[in-house]
């Protein structure tokens, strides 16, 4: 039975890994499609510019993620990168995949509360 639990848990492994790929390649190809609007509008005030810009507080190493609350208000979080090692933050991805999928615009929604996403984060922080 060890060995069938191991063998489980590598199997989810490589699926969080997977699903760390696609978001890191989704990741980059958004940052890179901002960097080449921002080029050709050089010099043009225009609002899809703004909207394609990262915004200032969302630092190198970090991303955005976006919950709502109770209220159906959006709550926004900015997370470092080393969060998307963590399994139940990979889970809450692969959540997000199946509700939202890779098309999202932005500051990535995930389904959960934001108290819900707090706890992984402070599981990821107790780990480190």
């Amino acid at each position: 039975k060890p060995t069938t639990q191991r063998k489980k848990m590598a199997v989810e492994r490589r699926k969080g890994f997977t699903v760390l790929k696609q978001l890191i390649k989704k990741l980059q190809n958004h940052l890179h499609l901002s960097r080449k609007l921002d080029i050709l509008l050089r010099g043009f005030e225009c609002e899809e510019q703004e909207e394609e810009a990262v915004p200032f507080d969302v630092k190198e190493g970090h991303f955005a993620i976006v919950t709502k609350n109770d209220e159906d208000k959006p709550i926004r979080f900015v997370l470092e990168l080393c969060v998307l090692k963590h399994p139940g933050f990979l889970r809450l991805l692969k959540m997000a995949e199946e509700e939202y999928g890779f098309q999202q615009r932005g500051a990535l929604a995930v389904p959960c509360q934001p108290e819900e996403l707090e706890m992984i984060l402070q599981a990821k922080i107790l780990a480190c």
